[in-house]
């Protein structure tokens, strides 16, 4: 199926509940390589517009953060400089009261370098990951591991 003509095809993120939503932003920047958003300049404006009350903020990395949200972008990608905001790759973290439970309905994978799958896994166990189980299959080889809030993942 092909996009309707004269539509853009549609902007979207993966947002991902979490206890700690900064704890995942955190872990999430470094095992992707992403950048953690900075959304203290539209909340600066909020605040002082009085839009928002401060409770609704923390402070995270030297600056203020929502208290329920946080984002990671891909580098490279456009973003809004007066929100912070992200217009491509990114995962949006936002708190919830309950931690998961059950099996993910969706999944990330990531894809190490060509032969550095076991060096990757470690790296992200360093990071607070840990390795659930390594599959070997016909179709091919990875290793299922859970961040750590046990959000199941696959490094390929």
């Amino acid at each position: 199926m092909t996009s309707t003509p004269g539509h853009a095809p549609l902007h979207f993120k993966i947002v991902i509940d979490a206890t700690a939503p900064h704890a995942q932003a955190d872990f999430w920047a470094a095992a992707l390589h992403y950048t953690v958003e900075d959304h203290s300049a539209l909340i600066e404006k909020l605040l002082g517009f009085g839009a928002v009350p401060p409770e609704l903020t923390v402070e995270s990395h030297g600056h203020r953060a929502w208290r329920d949200l946080a984002a990671v972008r891909h580098p490279d990608d456009p973003y809004q400089e007066e929100s912070g905001t992200g217009l491509g790759r990114r995962l949006l973290f936002q708190r919830v009261p309950e931690a998961k439970t059950g099996k993910n309905r969706l999944h990330l994978d990531v894809h190490a370098a060509e032969g550095r799958r076991a060096e990757e896994v470690a790296r992200l166990e360093a990071l607070g990951a840990s390795v659930l189980r390594q599959v070997k299959e016909p179709g091919g080889e990875w290793v299922v591991m859970a961040d750590p809030e046990g959000n199941e993942f696959c490094v390929h």
